[in-house]
């Protein structure tokens, strides 16, 4: 799904990126923008990848950084479930199964498409503790096999000020039911 960006789209996505990173020091404590870009600019077909988790409504930012091994992670930091990415089951296999009223993907096959993990529990809890998000939505989280196996799928969501895990059939979709997810660069 990604693309090759055009200089002007590259450096629209830069200056987007570099607009929210500033606002949202709070994420990233510490963190320089210019070493940032710098690994982006080093890197196109990463810069490709959080265009697509832009156009989908993502708003990806920094998270957190990784000094020994040099590695910025960024996830999804929109307000509710990033709305491109809605309205879709939890996997390929849920979605074969559907007979009736199928949505037209799944969250593991857009990440895949889009080139990002979706986030774990835990990742969804740590991005939980930067900031308020999913009041009104919810997102899929990576989902242990075993409770795969048994046909069900994990995600979460943000009520009463508390962070809460929930499980539902894989082949279930809401139009208020998206996911988010991770890149590392």
């Amino acid at each position: 799904m990604t693309k090759e960006l055009s200089v002007e789209e590259r450096v629209t996505l830069l200056d987007t990126l570099k607009t929210r990173f500033e606002k949202n020091m709070q994420r990233h404590e510490g963190l320089e923008w210019g070493n940032v870009q710098e690994k982006l600019e080093a890197n196109l077909d990463k810069l490709e990848v959080l265009y697509e988790m832009e156009a989908t409504g993502g708003e990806p930012d920094v998270v957190q950084y990784d000094k020994e091994s040099d590695v910025y992670t960024f996830y999804d930091c929109s307000p509710e479930s990033p709305k491109g990415r809605r309205s879709v089951c939890y996997d390929q296999e849920a979605l074969e199964s559907r007979k009736k009223h199928k949505p037209e993907n799944s969250a593991v096959n857009m990440a895949a498409q889009i080139g990002i993990e979706l986030l774990t529990e835990d990742e969804y809890r740590t991005l939980q503790e930067i900031g308020n998000f999913d009041l009104k939505s919810s997102s899929w989280v990576k989902t242990p096999e075993n409770i795969r196996a048994q046909g069900g799928a994990i995600f979460c969501d943000r009520r009463y000020n508390t962070v809460f895990m929930y499980h539902n059939g894989a082949d279930s979709y809401y139009g208020v039911r998206g996911f988010r997810g991770k890149l590392e660069i």
